[in-house]
């Protein structure tokens, strides 16, 4: 347990301080406490910072379709997964849905390069088939969409791991008294596993709300000179090239602690919507 607590004290407690830097102008060589306190003005440049807000909307826009398209397909596939009768087939579904998470996204965005490229097997296909060719990688319009997909390829199968164990707590002798009574397939799933499951259904969402300002660092920064900043910039990128590339860490400090903050609220009111519902949600 004292491991445990070292490391929490140590890389996240401990680690809070470091967001004093949004409250200065901060310069390496004078240290932490030698710079230059400047109040909320790194806050108020970023507020009037067109590009802050361009990143704040892209996050969105992002966030929102993978809430849409992505937070699904796990639940889906997990219900597919439960319905299989034949365990080696489940076990290797299963196996197979899982491997795309321990990929590094180095790898996924250098294969969707390689497949959907202005030079990839896609456009290879079309070329020698006498049709246009089409440059999904590069195209801007196509990016939200194209990173929407890339998340659901590798990590829709990991997230069926939380749903499969919330459907294993299932008894099935109530699967076995509903048939009895006469329920079929759908009845079944609306009114005994639907409701056995809605409480995790309810903590993932929350969790995700609470994650709806991150939506990965390094698949937008791999991608984002192929479609420019305006379209692929998003919070996590503001802050690395604000701060790591520009230098102005104190600048970048207050950018991050808004995204903190923010997603702190949004956890704490979806827990309350939750709790106003009925459910049990996060915390009490």
């Amino acid at each position: 347990m004292l491991p445990g607590a070292a490391y929490f004290l140590l890389f996240h407690y401990g680690a809070l301080a470091g967001n004093v830097i949004a409250f200065k102008e901060y310069v390496p060589f004078d240290g932490l406490w030698g710079s230059p306190w400047v109040g909320l003005g790194n806050f108020q440049r970023m507020f009037e910072d067109a590009a802050f807000w361009d990143s704040v909307l892209n996050t969105l826009w992002i966030s929102v379709l993978q809430l849409v398209f992505y937070f699904p397909v796990p639940l889906g596939l997990a219900l597919l997964l439960h319905t299989l009768t034949w365990s080696s087939v489940r076990r290797f579904v299963q196996s197979v849905a899982y491997l795309p998470h321990f990929i590094s996204w180095v790898i996924v965005v250098a294969l969707f390069q390689q497949v959907l490229g202005d030079t990839g097997l896609l456009n290879s296909g079309l070329s020698g088939a006498g049709l246009h060719t089409v440059d999904i990688i590069g195209n801007p319009d196509a990016f939200k969409p194209l990173v929407v997909a890339q998340v659901i390829w590798k990590d829709a199968g990991w997230g069926t791991i939380i749903f499969l164990a919330a459907l294993a707590q299932v008894d099935e002798q109530q699967y076995e008294a509903a048939a009895i009574d006469g329920a079929g397939p759908w009845r079944r799933f609306w009114h005994v596993t639907l409701p056995a499951i809605r409480p995790v259904i309810v903590l993932l969402l929350i969790m995700r709300l609470g994650d709806i300002l991150s939506v990965g660092f390094e698949q937008m920064l791999l991608q984002r000179d192929a479609v420019g900043p305006e379209t692929a910039e998003v919070i996590d990128t503001f802050v690395y090239y604000q701060g790591i590339v520009g230098g102005d860490y104190g600048f970048a400090a207050a950018a991050g602690l808004f995204k903190g903050v923010v997603g702190a609220l949004l956890v704490y009111a979806a827990n309350k919507v939750a709790h106003r519902l009925g459910e049990q949600g996060v915390y009490k």
